[in-house]
């Protein structure tokens, strides 16, 4: 069966605007992501494992959101204190062995306290030693989609198996936006002292917490530092229907890391435009029909297809739409029939499928015996011109 490309019918409904700028990030490594149009904004060596520091203590979040969402624990379950845990470095909730701190006090200690000790506790608590629980974190990391990710410990503390790619950091935050919003809230929480033990280490460290922009804010997720890693952050952030999630690390400071972590959210809000660029039912194409009582059928988009365009980018907008072909009746409503490829400069390509406008039914006696006189005729000429 042919196989067609046809440019769309109709243009797309793009905007104009001042032209996008490329973001040259100062971070090592980086990657940023629209959430609301699934669209990778920005890659730099984001496929590289480096050391994450404690931006991998959300895979040790993770761990036990399932947890909590299979019923294996509960917000009041409490965990004993080891010894290792209590002497536990860096930034602890200063837990000792007579704690039983709650799951709940220990998903705070750990957003929020960054927590090395809190860690130790919840890789106990549900795998019996911390070595079992990163074993079980890389495993789970993989079936999830995290292929550049080892652990070789709940925390982040250095180890030369504790890597992470800036891209699994991302589809972990994905993770915990999308799959888990009961305990989302969690991560823009800005202070939190158990036990009031710990005043000087209370504070939420995302600086972005702390920026009152105009029309964005951000909401996630964790920092990250060691000397060997720099200082890097898990961020998200809103603007109006729309969702960021990025990843940054190797910054030479905190200062460094406060201010690119802005300069990123400013960068994928400010340099591309969301738009509806076919709206729901649309025809698009036409698709030729063999043997119908119609010659062709419309192709549409079941949605409304949305999507970012780089300022100024759209004069480079393309789109095609792509059938085999032709259809053979009978042709049902809504049937998928083809896709829709829009290639958008600096974005690559997006794909949607293009479903049957209306029905189609087969054609009558008259159809059937025209196409298989056409079709005869065809071989005939065929044959005297060989």
């Amino acid at each position: 069966m042919p196989f067609f490309r046809l440019i769309a019918l109709c243009a797309l409904a793009v905007l104009t605007a001042l032209p996008a700028q490329a973001f040259d990030t100062r971070a090592r490594a980086a990657w940023v992501y629209d959430l609301s149009t699934q669209t990778v904004l920005l890659e730099k060596d984001a496929d590289i494992s480096i050391p994450p520091a404690s931006m991998s203590k959300l895979m040790t979040l993770n761990m036990l959101f399932e947890a909590l969402s299979e019923s294996r624990v509960t917000m009041d379950t409490t965990f004993a204190v080891s010894t290792k845990a209590k002497q536990m470095g860096g930034s602890t909730m200063f837990l000792n062995e007579m704690d039983r701190p709650s799951v709940h006090d220990l998903m705070q200690g750990i957003a929020i306290n960054s927590g090395n000790d809190a860690c130790v506790v919840v890789a106990e608590g549900l795998a019996g030693s911390e070595e079992a629980f990163a074993t079980a974190m890389t495993e789970r990391a993989k079936m999830i989609g995290m292929t550049k990710s080892t652990f070789a410990n709940a925390s982040g503390w250095p180890h030369p198996n504790q890597r992470m790619s800036m891209h699994d950091l991302g589809i972990l935050a994905v993770r915990l936006i999308t799959q888990f919003p009961q305990y989302y809230p969690l991560f823009s929480e800005t202070q939190f002292n158990y036990k009031n033990r710990a005043p000087a280490n209370s504070h939420n460290r995302n600086p972005l917490l702390k920026i009152a922009a105009a029309d964005w804010h951000a909401d996630g997720l964790k920092t990250g530092h060691t000397e060997e890693a720099g200082y890097g952050l898990v961020g998200s952030a809103v603007m109006g229907d729309r969702r960021i999630v990025f990843v940054i690390s190797g910054l030479a400071s905190e200062a460094d890391r406060a201010s690119e972590a802005e300069a990123v959210a400013n960068w994928a809000f400010r340099q591309f435009v969301m738009k509806t660029v076919a709206p729901k039912g649309t025809r698009l194409a036409e698709a030729p029909v063999w043997l119908g009582s119609e010659a062709t059928v419309g192709l549409v988009p079941a949605t409304d297809v949305s999507m970012l365009i780089p300022a100024g980018a759209a004069e480079g907008v393309k789109a095609e739409a792509v059938f085999s072909g032709p259809i053979t009746a009978p042709v049902k409503a809504g049937a998928e029939l083809g896709r829709l490829e829009i290639t958008v400069p600096g974005l690559g390509l997006r794909t949607v499928p293009l479903l049957a406008e209306t029905d189609v039914a087969a054609g009558g006696f008259m159809v059937r015996f025209t196409s298989a006189a056409g079709r005869l005729m065809a071989q005939a000429r065929q044959m005297v011109a060989s």
